[in-house]
């Protein structure tokens, strides 16, 4: 049994490209539709976020501009755009079209970055717990895969389980990721409400934003639970192989 088996191609590979293909259509359609309507208060996705920083004591947040860029394992509200907050560095970067653009779009993905902050400072326990694994979940992302089909080719069994432990690893971050990405945009819509950043026409436009943005996370993990099943049956399969 090899990895491009009929198995994978069609209970992993198709559903697994359809999916993230409508992740990446929904966000980028969401933020364009989002782009296109100014909010009320003029205010720029680095205004807000100074301002949502200030208001829950983390003046000492810088908020930076910063150019796109791809990452193993993102922390962003809109993959595509590169916003994150690093915990490491205590920073918050928005891309061009957040940092400096005024649109419902950009308040929304800027709210959602500094939501972050704040898990971050309230040491939000599953945020701890994802960034505490980022270094074996990144190594397992990269390297789980090919030790297991290393393993099954060549018959070698403890190979095969170590990728396998260490793909596992991935798919616990994109796992721990989801909770902590809806707790974030949670936190943004309460505090863009409270704050009277949006009225209520706004807010429905800013919620659509960051659920399609949501959806990119749960097609993630969708995918990285049918590889490591399948990665799961070609490793249990060589026991049986073998009796």
């Amino acid at each position: 049994m090899f990895l491009f088996s009929p198995t994978y191609i069609f209970f992993v590979m198709i559903p697994g490209i359809a999916l993230m293909l409508l992740a990446s259509w929904w966000v980028k359609s969401a933020f364009e539709k989002g782009s296109q309507i100014p909010n009320l208060q003029r205010l720029t996705g680095a205004q807000v976020a100074r301002m949502i920083l200030d208001s829950s004591g983390l003046s000492h947040v810088p908020v930076e501009p910063t150019q796109p860029r791809g990452r193993s394992l993102s922390n962003s509200a809109s993959p595509d755009l590169d916003d994150h907050y690093d915990p490491r560095e205590k920073v918050l970067r928005l891309s061009p079209r957040v940092y400096g653009t005024a649109s419902v779009a950009a308040i929304a993905v800027a709210a959602h970055e500094a939501g972050h902050a704040l898990q971050d400072a309230q040491g939000y326990t599953l945020m701890r717990a994802r960034t505490a694994i980022v270094p074996v979940a990144n190594l397992g992302s990269q390297l789980g895969g090919f030790l297991v089909v290393i393993g099954v080719v060549f018959h070698m069994t403890a190979l095969a389980w170590l990728g396998l432990i260490a793909f596992a690893a991935a798919v616990l971050f994109s796992l721990l990721t989801l909770p902590v990405e809806l707790d974030a945009s949670s936190r943004a819509m309460k505090l863009l409400t409270n704050m009277g950043i949006v009225d209520r026409t706004e807010h429905g436009q800013a919620r659509s934003v960051l659920t399609a943005a949501a959806f990119t996370y749960v097609a993630g993990l969708s995918v990285a639970v049918l590889n490591l099943l399948y990665y799961l049956m070609l490793v249990s399969g060589m026991g049986r192989s073998r009796s």
